[in-house]
């Protein structure tokens, strides 16, 4: 075969799929254009708003006024919390939302690629974790879901990043009450004693997956457990940020 023969066959195969077999928007299912390369349709991607510029890097919080850049929210001023960064794909709002509210309780798992590509762009300046840990479910909210969608997002950011997931890092030992509602001291009070690591760590680094953070409770006590079982650090990954309510 001729120099460069194989990747153009594999380019007319691949335009005799995209022609028999087109690809749809996951979320709304429009037909996607021939040679289209994202992965969602333009009118779901430019409605998924990312993080702005003016946040809080540890915490990844919004700010209000955008003419300011990254810098620490006075709760992470006056109580820093345990994991060192937030990484997040992009605002809680709009389309991102939708597409969240889908994936988690819809039975919309065929979401996990995109959204968690989506996450994977954000993670380019973000040390190398040593090992990937979805936060859990307790096992009778998983019975009822049938999967947990942090792990979905986890093992594709495993995936994309070239680094192990440990899906048994964290367990849930006690079935809270949905966070949905309650506010943020109510939320830390719910999630008191809620974690624990079946096997402990040796000084790896961690990446901690979400779905979303809201007041960062739940980042908190995971990553509060993580380090007492023997992490050296933790980073938080998540699909969307929710402005603090």
């Amino acid at each position: 075969m001729r120099k460069g023969g194989g990747a153009t066959f594999i380019n007319r195969f691949q335009g005799l799929l995209d022609l028999l077999f087109p690809r749809a928007c996951p979320l709304c299912h429009l037909t996607l254009p021939q040679r289209h390369t994202g992965l969602f349709c333009l009118t779901c991607r430019q409605g998924m708003l990312p993080l702005p510029a003016s946040h809080c890097p540890r915490c990844a919080l919004p700010f209000a006024s955008a003419t300011t850049g990254p810098h620490l929210c006075a709760t992470c001023q006056t109580s820093a919390p345990p994991f060192l960064s937030t990484h997040a794909a992009g605002l809680y709002d709009e389309n991102l939302k939708d597409a969240i509210h889908h994936f988690k309780y819809s039975g919309g798992h065929h979401l996990d690629r995109p959204l968690a590509t989506l996450l994977f762009e954000t993670l380019d300046s973000i040390i190398p974790p040593d090992i990937i840990v979805p936060v859990p479910l307790h096992i009778n909210r998983l019975r009822h879901r049938t999967y947990n969608q942090s792990l979905l997002i986890a093992r594709e950011v495993g995936r994309l990043l070239g680094r192990p997931v440990q899906p048994e890092g964290l367990a849930r030992v006690r079935d809270t009450r949905p966070q949905q509602g309650l506010g943020a001291s109510q939320r830390a009070r719910n999630l008191t004693a809620a974690f624990t690591c079946p096997a402990p760590f040796n000084g790896e680094q961690v990446l901690l997956v979400d779905d979303v953070m809201t007041t960062g409770a739940t980042a908190i006590a995971c990553s509060r457990t993580l380090l007492q079982h023997g992490a050296s650090a933790v980073r938080v990954a998540i699909l969307g940020r929710a402005p603090r309510p």
